[in-house]
């Protein structure tokens, strides 16, 4: 278990970390681009929107959205043209994963669009879709064929899933609906998923990437108990995160604190008093 940190929010660790959910504070996911001082706006309903000063890319967090993808992030090459690729990430998906997602945008946003708008390729290594499945490889993650076309990866309990479609795609579908090139979902179902996310075609293998990372990463995630109800029939393992409490101090800091202690003033010129004896009473003058 990691140590406690008081600054944690949760009070139990959730694992596998793919079966921990979303947050009810999307702020982290927001502060990566926020601090690029992308000006936030609001529209009547409560969505928020964060875009790039020169328009090449831009994110709705939709809490009032018309359906259950509450991150969208679109990048451009003609801020006036169609999308040159896209991302969403539904309303249960864990928000370190968005997290994730956003800190890479924003480094290869300051980067330039060769970062940003870097299109996937199979002849390049370092932009080579496959790269993206090689943290899950690494720490345990098997090789699937779930259907025709469909090259997966899913976790060792079989309820985290990553899906490259091959073949030609609808590029308006990959971006409104669930058709699309990734698919990442946790649960024991793709029809009725705990959570999802997917991206487009062109999204930089970068970025897909720093997602991967993150789900695959061992460590668990902290959430409050009352909020786990969700987590179907037990899947979850949980621990309580115990606050830990003052250190005991070893024989060698008693030591220590004992040659910093002023040395004691001799008995003798110690007053004493007692509250039941009285002093004597001077006798007579002579």
């Amino acid at each position: 278990m990691p140590p406690h940190d008081d600054t944690l929010d949760g009070d139990a660790y959730v694992f596998p970390r793919h079966l921990a959910l979303a947050t009810l504070n999307g702020d982290p996911a927001l502060d990566p681009l926020l601090r690029l001082d992308w000006p936030p706006t609001y529209d009547g309903r409560g969505n928020l929107y964060l875009g790039a000063p020169d328009g090449s890319v831009r994110l709705g967090y939709l809490s009032e959205g018309p359906d259950d993808g509450l991150w969208r992030i679109n990048a451009y090459e003609d801020p006036f043209g169609l999308p040159a690729w896209g991302v969403c990430f539904n309303d249960r998906c864990p928000t370190e994963f968005v997290t994730a997602f956003t800190t890479a945008l924003a480094a290869a946003y300051e980067q330039g669009p060769d970062a940003y708008l870097a299109t996937p390729v199979h002849d390049r290594v370092d932009s080579d879709f496959f790269r993206a499945f090689v943290p899950l490889l690494q720490r345990g993650w098997r090789i699937d064929h779930p259907r025709w076309g469909v090259f997966a990866v899913e976790s060792r309990d079989g309820l985290g899933v990553v899906e490259y479609t091959t073949g030609a795609l609808n590029p308006a579908a990959e971006l409104t609906t669930r058709e699309a090139r990734w698919h990442l979902w946790a649960g024991a179902s793709p029809e009725h998923p705990l959570w999802y996310a997917t991206a487009s075609t062109d999204t930089p293998t970068a970025l897909i990437r720093a997602v991967t990372e993150s789900l695959s990463d061992p460590a668990p995630l902290p959430r409050w108990r009352q909020e786990t109800h969700t987590y179907a029939d037990g899947l979850a393992q949980l621990t309580p995160i115990l606050p830990t409490g003052p250190s005991i101090p070893t024989p060698l800091d008693v030591r220590r604190i004992a040659s910093h202690r002023p040395a004691a003033l001799p008995a003798a010129s110690v007053p004493r008093w007692s509250t039941t004896s009285q002093p004597a009473l001077p006798g007579p003058r002579r």
